[in-house]
């Protein structure tokens, strides 16, 4: 895995190279017609220490935009967007007693669902590159630094 990097006081944020970003926090990774879906390394470290996901049923249809369910975090409780359009085929089930690798490894271990692709060529035109997003969360982390500095 290789990762574009940016630090801010005392944070590093990572993304990932080549994979794909929706601007709402999530990330996909395409493998044939397969997606694995989990949330940005910026989005967690925002929103803190996750105490519980709840997702979607196996099975669920998801057009992008939809919810897939919600993380529950030390600060907050939000709900996750679906970057892509699909049918769910898995959950990480890591997550139910780990619900931490979320924080621990966003990109890795910390996934949260798998999904049968419907269109991605279609999906992708609403989502962004690495580099795209390496961008837009620069933007994002100076528009909440104070933020993220005030409850570090």
């Amino acid at each position: 895995m290789s990762f574009e990097e940016y630090a801010y006081d005392k944070f590093i944020f990572k993304v990932k190279n080549e994979i794909y970003y929706h601007m709402d926090g999530c990330w996909v990774e395409k493998a044939d017609n397969i997606a694995t879906i989990g949330v940005t390394d910026f989005f967690q470290t925002l929103n803190g220490d996750v105490a519980s996901v709840s997702l979607f049923g196996i099975g669920i249809k998801l057009k992008q935009g939809d919810s897939i369910g919600d993380i529950e975090t030390m600060k907050v409780s939000f709900e996750l967007t679906s970057p892509v359009s699909g049918e769910i085929l898995k959950h990480n089930k890591l997550l139910d007693n780990s619900p931490e690798l979320v924080n621990l490894d966003p990109y890795g271990e910390g996934w949260l669902l798998k999904v049968k692709l419907d269109d991605f060529e279609r999906d992708k035109i609403n989502l962004m590159d690495s580099k795209n997003y390496f961008d837009f969360m620069k933007t994002k982390v100076a528009e909440e630094g104070e933020k993220l500095k005030s409850e570090s």
